[in-house]
């Protein structure tokens, strides 16, 4: 993790000149304050990982010497047919256009995300998949 937090924290500079430079040349405010939003961001996110790559035991990415084989196993645990994303997307995709079509379209994708939400969230308490 040591590798993340110093590419962010490099980028973050990156992203504070382009800032100034980009604030100083086109005097226009909110392109400015998005970089310097983006900014902060990256020292955000920087900051975290170096503070918890000290916390962490040193991985494969850290060694310079290591194999992409040395961090082969396993990733994690996702779900393995969740119908909840799509769901979601869908509701998600009928909240955006009610902003473009009209805001009475809202009345009918609340519903729909709060089904998406309420399935993902009690996902593992009924069903097949109850006892993982």
């Amino acid at each position: 993790m040591k590798i993340q937090g110093k590419m962010f924290l490099w980028l973050s500079l990156f992203v504070l000149i382009s800032a100034v430079v980009y604030g100083v040349w086109s005097k226009e405010p909110a392109g400015t304050t998005a970089l310097f939003l983006a900014f902060g961001l990256c020292v955000m996110i920087g900051y975290y990982l170096a503070f918890t790559a000290r916390r962490v035991d040193a991985m494969a990415q850290d060694n310079k010497e290591a194999d992409v084989a040395d961090e082969a196993g396993e990733v994690g645990f996702f779900s393995p047919h969740s119908w909840q994303p799509l769901a979601l997307g869908f509701g998600g995709a009928l909240a955006f256009l009610g902003v473009a079509i009209g805001w009475w379209v809202l009345y009918f994708s609340l519903p729909v995300i709060l089904v998406g939400i309420w399935g993902w969230v009690f996902e593992y308490y009924r069903g097949e998949n109850q006892t993982q």
